[in-house]
């Protein structure tokens, strides 16, 4: 829409080239849009805008939109464009303004965690707590999301300086973490399915929602399961981002959540208690309720980090993406705590593939090409061989790298497409990734997922890099 706008007061061609330049559409956008001579730049109260935007719908958002631009000056008009589309990138995170929130009302910072999601708007129940007006703000009978605990990665070198007897060790399943806030009965469902980032993701997996017969909070990991076997990311892939799927393709895709903690039971909060017990508690609860749709993720029983280890490796084949360590313990702590929870993730893939086209970044990367595609080799039916795209990476490398690939990039420049350089089939990148699936919206067939910049393959022609049949001899076989 935003696009739509300035293309409709200056040239397409020149915005989509200032674009290019300054790398960011809401900065660009602010500093080309026409200055109208009629109109002397006015501020807008922030409460006004934020008041109108929540009530208006998407139609008559342009007209509004248009008339606020033409009376601001450039940064009033950077910051409206901000702020509507919420894509500040400036340094604000919500974990910022919970930690301002609370150093400015004198309160832990936990507590603000707490109550962050059954907040709405203007925030007044809040601020009266915070300024000593009245109570604390309450969920009620709500079903809030309680933030939830991370582990940091391990590296092999970390595990001789921890004790293997302090652990307990579970499998990572490759899925989306999920929180479920249950406040339901026998005879009714009442609850939300949260992500990570605590979105309620609950219309997207209706059967899940439905098996919400209890009342209790419970972390987990969702997953498509079928007869018991975990099925590849890209069968969720599937599922993801439909807000109503289609009795089709839940039948298709089944979802499922495999569960790893307990948080609250019966309204009491269990948190504080150490892992173990929770996991008794969690154990009890699932052999007494039995709730449809979900299983309990086993602990894996290990006594040294060579048994550990040996487990790992056959991590992949077990439908995993690693192993979890958790103290034995530890509290369930908001946030990602140091020394309590370590995720030892498999080994990546790797592959060596040819760049082939790169695009400039954004923020401050707007002056470097720092994204990266990049294709191996594939025999057509005439046996000529043709380079084809697998992939699509934007981190991996130093910085010292990106200034030596950005140079490469426009030294062996063939043709420009807006912000996209095509380049000389030359330089050899060696790709770490995940796993692979089959694709249909690539030309190659597969996709990557998670796929990264490894090492610059300095050394290694370009005609020696590796087959598209490499990758799909990775394919994982159908769930």
């Amino acid at each position: 829409m935003i696009r739509a706008l300035v293309e409709s007061r200056v040239d397409p061609l020149l915005f989509a080239l200032s674009y290019d330049y300054v790398g960011d559409l809401a900065e660009t956008a602010a500093l080309i849009w026409p200055a109208n001579g009629d109109t002397a730049p006015s501020p807008l109260r922030l409460a006004d805008v934020a008041t109108t935007l929540a009530e208006i719908d998407r139609n008559h958002a342009p007209p509004l939109l248009e008339g606020w631009l033409d009376t601001l000056d450039a940064s009033g008009r950077f910051a409206l464009l901000k702020l509507a589309t919420g894509g500040l990138r400036v340094g604000v995170s919500a974990r910022l303004a919970k930690t301002a929130v609370a150093q400015w009302g004198g309160v832990p910072v936990d507590e603000i965690e707490e109550l962050w999601h059954g907040l709405a708007p203007p925030y007044l129940s809040l601020f009266a707590w915070l300024e000593g007006r009245g109570p604390a703000p309450s969920p009620g009978d709500a079903c809030v999301f309680r933030p939830m605990m991370l582990a940091h990665p391990l590296q092999d070198e970390e595990l001789e300086g921890l004790d293997p007897t302090d652990f307990a060790a579970e499998w990572k399943w490759d899925g989306i973490r999920v929180q479920l806030a249950a406040r339901g009965s026998i005879e009714r469902a009442n609850g939300v399915v949260f992500s990570r980032s605590g979105d309620d993701v609950s219309a997207a997996f209706p059967e899940i929602n439905e098996a919400l017969r209890f009342s209790a909070v419970l972390d987990g990991e969702l997953l498509v399961v079928r007869d018991g076997i975990v099925a590849p990311f890209g069968d969720l892939q599937q599922r993801l981002g439909r807000k109503a799927p289609s009795r089709t393709m839940r039948h298709r895709y089944p979802a499922h959540v495999r569960l790893y903690d307990m948080l609250f039971e019966a309204g009491e909060d269990l948190r504080a208690l150490p892992f173990i017990e929770r996991r008794a508690r969690l154990e009890a609860w699932f052999t007494r309720v039995a709730p449809e749709r979900m299983d309990l993720s086993p602990l894996v029983p290990f006594a040294v980090w060579t048994d550990l280890a040996a487990l790992r490796a056959g991590a992949r084949d077990a439908g995993s993406e690693g192993l979890m360590l958790k103290r034995r313990n530890s509290a369930y702590v908001a946030g990602r705590p140091k020394g309590l929870w370590f995720k030892w993730k498999r080994d990546p893939h790797t592959i060596d593939c040819v760049l082939m086209y790169a695009q400039r970044g954004h923020g401050k990367r707007s002056s470097f090409y720092s994204d990266y595609t990049f294709g191996c080799w594939r025999a057509d039916d005439g046996g000529t061989t043709e380079l084809v795209p697998v992939g699509k990476a934007y981190f991996g490398f130093t910085d010292q790298e990106l200034v030596e690939l950005d140079r490469w990039v426009r030294a062996h420049t063939t043709e420009r497409f807006g912000p996209v350089r095509a380049v000389t089939p030359g330089l050899v990148l060696e790709i770490a990734f995940d796993a692979v699936q089959r694709s249909t919206r690539h030309r190659s067939g597969v996709a990557m997922r998670f796929p990264r910049v490894n090492r610059i393959r300095w050394d290694k022609p370009a005609a020696e890099a590796d087959e598209v049949a490499s990758l799909r001899a990775l394919i994982a076989p159908p769930g």
